[in-house]
């Protein structure tokens, strides 16, 4: 199922600042310690509403560390943009609390948007770690209307090839993780993605569509189990300045959990996060995202994508579906710099490349490369969140502003 508004809807939408417990990270983000005296000297959005308020500046406390199991609840409007579902109006809240003092934070989040282009996204979020995070538990649940664009299989496709699609989806995943060492974990889960009322609206004339010719229905079902490895070392998943992560997910989607035949998929993320010097924030990011389909043929609305990441980032400079195949490799690279020297304004600058197989031959022959520049704006210099706003340029005429809270990867 195509990774669309989030239900962190940080990830494409810009809800107004609201000081608390950040939610949006696996591990504690607070990163103003002992050994870093110069967040109360930083400046960021937050300070900047209350300046405009109370009319002077007023001190702020880090409240990352305070681990009460209190269950806190909060709830926002917020805006969003896309490039496939242009701006976006939506409403957001979240739960979060500690299981105790030991363990990671965990958060319940939920929203409703509704964008310009009549699409419906309603997702509900969990991420539950229980005393001394020896289980964690994670359920990605989401209901779409979603009228979107798709442009045909591999990479000899052109922008002008697409066209509109329409479609309702179901996503239920949800999967249970053990720790097994520090900072590794593996587990199993289940993941159901249905989608219904699945139709055409403007083909182009007198041709069949790679949609059509891959097998057009008005229903598509995949069922599978899952089996991930986890290990992460970055200190704050928001903004990392050092660490690394790996996920690997093997999906088993076998006929006897009601699919039309078996297929299985395996997806490899990589990343890795280099602070260049020790008296700078200056950090040079790498990630590596591959989908590939092992065996057997997933519905084509199951094929990896451009921006079929759960978060909707791989394919900065290209809108969601631009490029779609049985198989996915995808690189990409950026610098994060800061720009002024309260820590408000930063910028970045960032190239990526990505190939799908051709549906024919199953070679990858051609690669779209990516590239752009941003701008980083602080809303709360605690966890080191941003505002992110960056513009893309792909081939053949592609490119378009990309919003995210927090960043990219």
């Amino acid at each position: 199922m195509p990774p669309l508004l989030h239900a962190q809807v940080s990830k494409h939408a810009i809800p107004i600042p609201i000081e608390g417990i950040d939610t949006t990270q696996r591990k504690d983000t607070s990163v103003c310690t002992k050994f870093e005296t110069n967040c109360n000297k930083q400046l960021d959005l937050i300070d900047i509403g209350l300046m405009a308020i109370k009319k002077e500046k007023t001190k702020r406390i880090d409240t990352g560390e305070i681990k009460s199991t209190k269950l806190r609840i909060s709830a926002i409007p917020a805006a969003g943009y896309t490039l496939q579902t242009g701006f976006a109006g939506i409403i957001t809240a979240n739960a979060a609390f500690y299981a105790n003092k030991e363990a990671n934070i965990s958060s319940i989040l939920t929203s409703i948007a509704y964008s310009e282009r009549n699409q419906i996204i309603l997702p509900l979020q969990a991420n539950f770690w229980t005393k001394d995070n020896k289980y964690n538990i994670v359920l990605d649940w989401r209901y779409l209307y979603y009228p979107t664009y798709t442009y045909g299989l591999g990479m000899n496709t052109l922008l002008s090839d697409g066209y509109l699609i329409n479609y309702s989806a179901l996503r239920l995943h949800q999967m249970v993780l053990r720790k097994i060492a520090y900072d590794m974990y593996a587990g199993l889960g289940y993941n159901l993605d249905y989608f219904w009322s699945i139709r055409e609206v403007n083909p182009p004339a007198g041709v069949k569509t790679d949609f059509e010719k891959y097998g057009l229905t008005p229903t598509e079902l995949a069922s599978g189990l899952t089996f991930t490895y986890l290990y992460d070392t970055r200190k704050n998943s928001i903004n990392p300045e050092t660490g690394n992560y790996l996920n690997v997910v093997y999906r088993p989607n076998l006929a006897f959990l009601g699919n039309n035949a078996t297929w299985r998929s395996l997806i490899i993320d990589a990343r890795k996060y280099l602070k260049l010097f020790p008296n700078s924030d200056n950090v040079l990011a790498f990630w590596n995202y591959d989908w590939l389909t092992v065996s057997g043929t997933p519905p084509y609305l199951m094929l990896p994508n451009t921006g079929s990441d759960p978060y909707s980032n791989t394919g900065r400079g290209y809108i969601q579906g631009r490029f779609r195949g049985k198989n996915m490799l995808y690189l990409e690279s950026e610098y994060r710099f800061g720009i002024t020297h309260n820590g408000l304004l930063g910028g970045v600058v960032f190239a990526n490349a990505e190939s799908f197989s051709e549906q024919t031959t199953n070679k990858f022959d051609k690669i779209a490369p990516g590239y752009g520049l941003g701008i980083r704006v602080k809303l709360n210099k605690f966890s080191k969140t941003n505002v992110a706003l960056d513009y893309g340029f792909g081939t053949g005429g592609s490119g378009g502003f990309f919003v995210n809270l927090g960043e990219v990867f």
